[in-house]
């Protein structure tokens, strides 16, 4: 039997295109690798993100949690807000495990999806 064996794509619905385009890869920094009148595909490390205008209603909902792993979240956080990014906190501590902290900051992107920057930093 064929088993799942990785998440080959993620979808984000997007009510503007050009716009989410540009905040995905001028803001967020990541990869455009091609796109459509319809989609735009980003390299996140490997994983495809494919940001689409919704075929169908029942595709228009906001999409699930984005959580983008940096090395260094308060410098990102920074960065970011100072490019005018929407924050609903600030970082702070999720997560205690032995000796790694897991931080978090959430997010929305132009197209009121949320999303997070996560980092586990050694303590």
């Amino acid at each position: 039997m064929t088993q799942i064996n990785r998440i080959g794509q993620v979808a984000v619905p997007v009510k503007e295109l050009n716009r989410a385009v540009s905040f995905y890869r001028d803001i967020l920094g990541l990869s455009l690798l091609f796109n459509t009148d319809t989609m735009a595909f980003f390299d996140c490390d490997g994983v495809r993100l494919l940001l689409t205008l919704p075929e169908k209603e029942q595709f228009s909902k906001a999409s699930s949690i984005l959580y983008f792993n940096v090395d260094d979240i308060h410098e990102r956080y920074e960065t970011l807000k100072a490019k005018d990014v929407s924050f609903l906190d600030e970082p702070h501590v999720v997560a205690k495990m032995g000796s790694t902290e897991t931080w978090m900051v959430f997010f929305n992107d132009t197209e009121g999806n949320t999303h997070a920057l996560m980092s586990e930093i050694a303590v």
